[in-house]
């Protein structure tokens, strides 16, 4: 896709050299952030055995609007960031990770970037971490009933009153990702700032423990 701009961005790495991780995560950062800042966060998971590949996006924003605006006011950057997140994926694969032993993780954008992914894309991989995001769109969605998400493990966090993300959109997300088979670990913390908890990294640290190694 010669006109993705958001593939023109190197993939940072980091973490386990990948001839001896257990687990790759897929790390997508928020609106105005780079890879760094998930690199940072990633140490506060302190998790042994994984390796990080965390795509950057143009401009550092993967889509103009916010994130409940109407799907068609965010093209095409929302198809060239989804794009991103699949050819990070297939890079991750060509690495040597299966897809039971990859984790996709996102903050505020990003998780917002990823819960869209998996509603519609329903990637059968190892984990979804969502730390403040929701699927895209003005609307409440309806989920297939196929399950395809099947026992796909999905850690969801937010905060109560976040100033960009509502909780009611957290919970729908949650539903929707239920309704397709996933395992989901949903909690909102009181508050009204826009943060990661230390109780969100400690449980990202236990769901990535809990991937089983090749």
């Amino acid at each position: 896709m010669s006109d993705n701009k958001h593939l023109t961005r190197p993939v940072q790495q980091w973490g386990e050299p990948r001839e001896h991780a257990r687990v790759a995560v897929l790390a997508v950062h928020g609106r105005g952030q780079t890879p760094d800042f998930m690199r940072g966060v990633a140490k506060d998971i302190d998790a042994p055995g994984v390796r990080y590949y965390a795509p950057h996006a143009a401009g550092d924003t993967w889509y103009p609007l916010p994130f409940t605006a109407a799907l068609q006011d965010n093209e095409p950057d929302l198809t060239h960031a989804l794009a991103a997140v699949r050819a990070t994926l297939a890079a991750i694969e060509a690495d040597g990770f299966d897809r039971r032993r990859i984790v996709l993780w996102g903050f505020s954008q990003g998780a917002c970037l990823l819960a869209q992914f998996a509603v519609h894309e329903h990637p059968r991989v190892g984990g979804l971490v969502l730390f403040t995001g929701g699927y895209l769109g003005p609307a409440e969605i309806d989920a297939a009933p196929e399950n395809p998400l099947d026992g796909v493990p999905a850690l969801v966090r937010s905060i109560e009153h976040d100033p960009w993300v509502a909780a009611e959109r957290v919970h729908w997300t949650a539903e929707a990702l239920t309704r397709l088979g996933a395992s989901v670990d949903l909690r909102i913390d009181p508050g009204d700032e826009h943060v990661i908890t230390t109780e969100a990294t400690t449980s990202a640290a236990a769901l990535l423990a809990g991937i089983p190694g090749p």
